[in-house]
């Protein structure tokens, strides 16, 4: 560990609001950056919900990181492409179910998870360099060296490739871990409980 290691300041939370305090299970809640980039960085894969004429949509959609902002990517001049650009509200979406928390009775069954929500806008991605730079931070986290291997994207995909920026600032982490949670009253019941692995 550096000099610099030990006085860098701590990176800054998410910023908490009404919409994304966590209130019931709130010793669940993490607003910490580091839980929230690791489980963004180990899934890559985002749901994205906004109101489009007044009805809700979720889309799925492949989501990464590159210091603190997201970049997600779609088709330039689609609808989704074309809502993005708006500067529309977003809330994101990333879960994992890692275990299942079998009980001895039905109520108390529950999992062991990660999850996290952002709220936030997209901002679309003019600049070739950073264009380039999110890209050859996704594929490298796929494999290590990977973009330096490749063909770079030529004129005509970067034209078809809208990339979009969000940034990453107010939202919550959310997980459990553990096992179950049982009444007295049915301990002596013959059934096995315990943690079984997704």
């Amino acid at each position: 560990m550096t000099t610099a290691d030990i006085t860098a300041p701590a990176p800054s939370p998410l910023t908490c609001c009404p919409r994304s305090k966590v209130k019931r299970a709130a010793k669940r809640a993490s607003y910490d950056r580091a839980p929230a980039y690791a489980l963004i960085d180990r899934l890559k894969t985002a749901h994205v919900a906004f109101v489009e004429q007044g009805e809700p949509r979720i889309i799925p959609i492949t989501a990464w990181r590159m210091g603190d902002n997201l970049y997600l990517h779609t088709l330039n001049g689609g609808r989704l492409a074309k809502r993005l650009e708006s500067g529309i509200p977003l809330c994101l979406s990333f879960a994992m179910t890692e275990e299942w928390v079998m009980s001895k009775s039905a109520f108390n069954h529950s999992a062991n998870y990660q999850s996290l929500v952002l709220f936030g806008t997209a901002a679309l991605v003019t600049d070739e360099a950073e264009f380039d730079a999110s890209f050859r931070t996704v594929i490298n986290d796929l494999e290590p060296g990977r973009w330096e291997q490749v063909r770079a994207p030529n004129a005509k995909e970067r034209k078809a490739t809208a990339l979009f920026r969000i940034a990453i600032e107010e939202g919550a982490f959310k997980s459990r871990t553990g096992g179950p949670v049982e009444e007295p009253d049915d301990m002596d019941l013959p059934v096995w409980h315990g943690n079984l692995p997704v």
